[in-house]
């Protein structure tokens, strides 16, 4: 059995450190699957999903705000802004985020930063699509 270390940290702590069979991840290219022996690599995540399949065959899902992964052989790293275990997910904040940034970007304001809203939409978008994703699976 083929297996690489993964360690996943955001800037407040380390999510994740283990051994597991198999990555996908939200590269900003597109979504990328990392196994063993993957050639060597570093690439920017967009906000999303980093899905695992553990040494356990156990299936784990996180959300990231965005980030980069670096990938050598045999151990890959996730650094992100923010990381969060895809059960730890709150779908009342996310859907009050997602509302904030539509209104701010609705109104046009001076005083909005329409960069700062989109990201926030896009954060609270992908939170909301992990969510409904966990959901279908627990079915």
């Amino acid at each position: 059995m083929s297996i690489m270390h993964l360690d996943i940290v955001s800037a407040e702590e380390e999510i994740f450190s283990g051994n597991v069979k198999n990555i996908i991840a939200a590269a900003m290219m597109g979504e990328v699957g990392i196994y063993p022996k993957h050639t060597p690599m570093i690439t920017p995540l967009k906000p999303g999903e980093v899905k695992i399949i553990t040494e356990e065959d156990e299936e784990q899902l996180f959300f990231i705000s965005g980030g980069v992964i670096e990938v050598q052989p045999d151990i890959v790293t996730v650094l992100a802004d923010t990381a969060i275990r895809g059960q730890d997910l709150d779908e009342a904040r996310a859907a009050e985020a997602k509302k904030r940034a539509e209104e701010a970007l609705a109104n046009k304001s001076d005083n909005i930063d329409a960069a700062k809203a989109l990201a926030e939409l896009a954060q609270a978008a992908a939170q909301l699509k992990m969510i409904e994703t966990i959901r279908k699976k627990g079915k």
